[in-house]
């Protein structure tokens, strides 16, 4: 939704959104008879409405629809919105087999003020259909023009989605649909979609050459390619050093554990179903099963146990690029975002509670520093908690004085850092409350990818302690951060960030010398030797099509440097060289290309 409008129409627009929901699932409702409905929702820029249909329903089937609804939405609709005691409107909707909108119906009491005997239901009637009305109160905001409005949706996109969110649950069939306030404001909103889709990271990975993924290999196992394995590298480059200097010591471990481990942590049973199938050797004298592991915590945890230890040695801080393994659904498994292989720029401090509060603004201040770094600014910051707790009951710890407390703590440390953030309640770990770094793709989709995590609950479980000063075990608190979250996830992050062209530092080829012709290849070589000395990636293009051509090639591969030599740069020692994105070149010494391209890289420099 566009912010410049005024508060009013923002408001009917939203509203109109909720309606045409509907509108939506009385066509499915209509055309595929039978089907069942789930959630009915408007979205930041539109529409969905979830379904199980019994007959399938496919994406040139959508203008259909999308015809239908402007039949019924012409026609007036609805034709009425009841209040039904909470009883009766269940009751009619069981009568009705939806038992998704029945389900939803109920939750929605609980989540209410009144008194569950006295509470109301909302339920939407048009001819034979009945539908469970969340928001009623959309169907009295004043409308923008219905004709204008009418013009201003397009069913966009027909997807998997799991009921309520919850991989246990169905997997529904969900259109969704754009809606603007005219059809001038939706042509705007389809071109910046397909100007999007050119940056989308899947795309941009095949084209670049960055990673791929083999069925023998399987589903959500990214092979990563040179070039996509150069920017992994120039990541965990910078990380190493940040850790350095910030006084982390780096530890390896093993990829997989004895099942008893998780259990004794508590991923185990709750995190089974994201686990791996164990295993276990027939030739084991002590018939010992084994995990990949899903997570990197209880590993390090061990390190620190390996040796008693006193309080003058905290904090402790460890870290590694850890390989970490989780059986995704296949149906969740999309690109770099979600795979069941990665790679996880980890790190754990152990620390008395005194420290606690210096470790936190210290690792939220690397955090902005990598930002800063890699030019990212829009992002969110979410202060995940478990919330009242009703709602998960079982997949939080039961300590509600360690949540008070730890939660307090995050709140103070984000006031503290002038960082802005918004609170989602339900959404820490089971261990704790957590800092999460909120980005959004190019699909519009938010993805978190980097936290920051208390933990009060692990030393306890794992026996995990220090010598206090009064020679007392005391238990440490446990921070977990990861400012650059995955490999996997981060770089897809940054390939839509930069649109594959990525700043010459972190660029799989970071110059491509070009000869005039082959009189000149000796020459062109000469050049990436002595680039290649300062530890520049750079390549020679020798192929055969005329200049013109291997520069606009160099360009789709967007080579942030392309060097041109000929006969007057090698009278002259010198090199042409132009940037990316600049109609400019200018001549330069081979020394000063050197220096200048050598400390631009060094720097980490965004190029302009």
């Amino acid at each position: 939704m566009n912010d410049s409008k005024s508060d009013p129409e923002s408001a009917a627009l939203s509203a109109l959104r909720r309606v045409f929901a509907h509108v939506l699932a009385q066509a499915v409702l209509e055309l595929r008879p039978g089907t069942l409905l789930g959630a009915v929702q408007a979205t930041p820029d539109g529409f969905c409405s979830d379904f199980v249909l019994h007959e399938a329903l496919h994406p040139e089937e959508l203008p259909g629809v999308e015809a239908r609804m402007r039949e019924i939405a012409r026609a007036g609709f609805p034709d009425r919105i009841e209040s039904l005691p909470a009883a009766d409107a269940l009751r009619l909707l069981d009568e009705r087999g939806q038992k998704y909108q029945r389900e939803l119906a109920a939750l929605s009491l609980e989540s209410g003020q009144k008194p569950r005997a006295a509470a109301s239901i909302a339920i939407i009637r048009h001819g034979d259909v009945v539908q469970f009305c969340e928001a009623p109160e959309a169907f009295d905001v004043p409308r923008l023009d219905l004709e204008r409005a009418l013009e201003g949706f397009e069913l966009r996109s027909l997807a998997g989605a799991y009921f309520r969110g919850d991989a246990q649950n169905v997997m529904m069939s969900r259109v969704s649909a754009w809606a603007m306030p005219s059809r001038a404001e939706l042509d705007a909103k389809r071109a910046d979609y397909e100007a999007a889709g050119l940056r989308e990271h899947k795309k941009l990975g095949r084209e670049l050459e960055l990673f791929a993924f083999d069925d023998e290999i399987g589903p959500g196992l990214p092979l990563w390619l040179p070039n996509g394995t150069a920017i992994r590298d120039e990541l965990e480059r910078l990380m190493r050093e940040l850790e350095f200097d910030a006084g982390f010591e780096r530890v390896a471990t093993p990829h997989i554990a004895r099942q008893e481990l998780y259990y004794r942590t508590g991923h185990l049973p709750y995190y089974a179903d994201s686990m791996f199938p164990f295993m276990k050797h027939p030739d084991d004298p002590d018939g010992a099963v084994f995990a990949l592991r899903p997570m990197n915590c209880p590993h390090h945890h061990k390190v620190f146990a390996a040796k008693r230890r006193s309080h003058r040695e905290l904090p402790f801080r460890i870290s590694e690029y850890g390989h970490v393994y989780r059986y995704e659904d296949s149906g969740a498994v999309s690109g770099l975002l979600r795979t069941r292989c990665m790679c996880m720029n980890d790190a754990h401090i152990y620390c008395t509670p005194e420290q606690v509060v210096p470790e936190l603004l210290a690792v939220l201040e690397m955090h902005r520093h990598v930002y800063q770094v890699l030019g990212l600014s829009e992002f969110r910051i979410r202060l995940s908690t478990r919330g009242d707790g009703s709602a998960h009951a079982n997949k939080f710890v039961k300590d509600a004085d360690g949540w008070a407390r730890s939660e307090a703590i995050l709140r103070q440390v984000l006031e503290q850092s002038r960082m802005p953030y918004f609170e989602g309640p339900g959404e820490a770990a089971f261990y704790g409350p957590k800092i999460d770094f909120q980005f959004r793709m190019v699909t519009g989709r938010e993805e978190t990818a980097s936290t920051l995590q208390l933990d009060f609950a692990m030393a306890e479980r794992l026996d995990l302690s220090y010598v206090g000063p009064d020679g007392s075990a005391c238990r440490p608190l446990i921070l977990h951060r990861a400012p650059l979250g995955t490999h996997e996830r981060f770089v897809a992050l940054l390939i839509e960030r930069f649109g594959g062209a990525f700043p010459s530092w972190l660029a799989p080829i970071q110059a491509r010398v070009l000869p005039v012709g082959e009189a000149y290849d000796d020459y062109a070589r000469e050049v990436q030797r002595v680039l290649r000395s300062r530890r520049v990636r750079c390549d020679v293009d020798l192929s055969g099509p005329t200049l013109g051509k291997r520069i606009r090639e160099a360009a789709l591969r967007k080579v942030p440097n392309v060097l041109v030599v000929g006969e007057r740069e090698i009278a002259s020692r010198t090199v042409t060289w132009r940037r990316r994105g600049s109609s400019l070149q200018e001549s330069v010494s081979l020394a000063e290309l050197e220096q200048r391209l050598g400390e631009a890289i060094t720097a980490r420099a965004l190029d302009q």
